[in-house]
């Protein structure tokens, strides 16, 4: 029995050592947790107060549509971009935007996003082309929003994509120095899976987003100034 109760008590020697690994991991993965969260809260606070739905947006010049992919055949808007494109054209047609200022990647893998979205607005929308400017070279949000202060002299905006994009978007061009109000863009099929699908993906993008403002990266594309849409404006 004496031998039993010896060999009991070494097999539960290690135990402690254990729990104490589990507790470091436990540790561990609340930091990273806490450390992976503080760019979002950033993106989320930033944009407090500086969001709308489409009904109740306030008045700017410009709106900016930022692009995302476009359809199979590349000739067509994929169904996000689709209600990106339907909310600046409702803003243009009720007084509160002027001019719409297209953002997205021209040489994009799924097509061309400027040129597709300035077709869409002018001839399935009824958006003056002599108001809509493309920017080519706005490969990710915060290419979008410098390019748009830098290259474009917007200071005064509006910027429309979804909700679960809307903050990220929001805070980057503020930091960038737009004065901008972020727009929710309509969202036909963003059920409940979606949405937390994108939720989780623009979690880890605020990543990205605060270290590109962190070290004030320039945008990937530079251009010489493009007075495109101060002559949109002035039209």
């Amino acid at each position: 029995m004496r031998g039993l109760r010896k060999g009991s008590a070494a097999g539960e020697r290690p135990r402690p050592a254990r729990r104490r690994l589990l507790l470091r991991g436990v540790v561990l993965g609340v930091v990273v947790l806490v450390l992976c969260s503080v760019p979002w809260l950033w993106t989320t606070i930033g944009a407090r107060g500086h969001t709308y739905g489409e009904a109740d947006a306030p008045v700017a010049d410009v709106v900016i549509v930022l692009g995302t992919a476009v359809a199979a055949d590349g000739r067509q808007p994929g169904e996000r971009l689709v209600g990106r494109l339907e909310t600046a054209a409702e803003l243009v047609r009720t007084g509160r935007a002027r001019v719409v200022l297209v953002s997205g990647d021209g040489g994009g893998t799924s097509g061309d996003e400027p040129t597709v979205m300035t077709a869409y607005l002018t001839e399935k929308l009824g958006v003056d082309p002599r108001r809509v400017v493309a920017d080519p070279f706005g490969l990710d949000t915060y290419d979008s929003c410098a390019r748009a202060s830098e290259v474009y002299g917007v200071e005064r905006a509006l910027v429309v994509t979804q909700s679960y994009h809307l903050s990220r978007a929001v805070t980057l061009c503020r930091h960038l120095g737009l004065d901008v109000d972020g727009v929710a863009a309509r969202c036909d099929g963003c059920g409940p899976g979606l949405l937390a699908r994108k939720a989780a993906r623009d979690y880890f993008a605020s990543g990205k987003a605060a270290w590109d403002a962190l070290r004030g990266r320039p945008p990937a594309v530079r251009s010489s100034v493009n007075p495109a849409v101060q002559d949109a404006l002035s039209s």
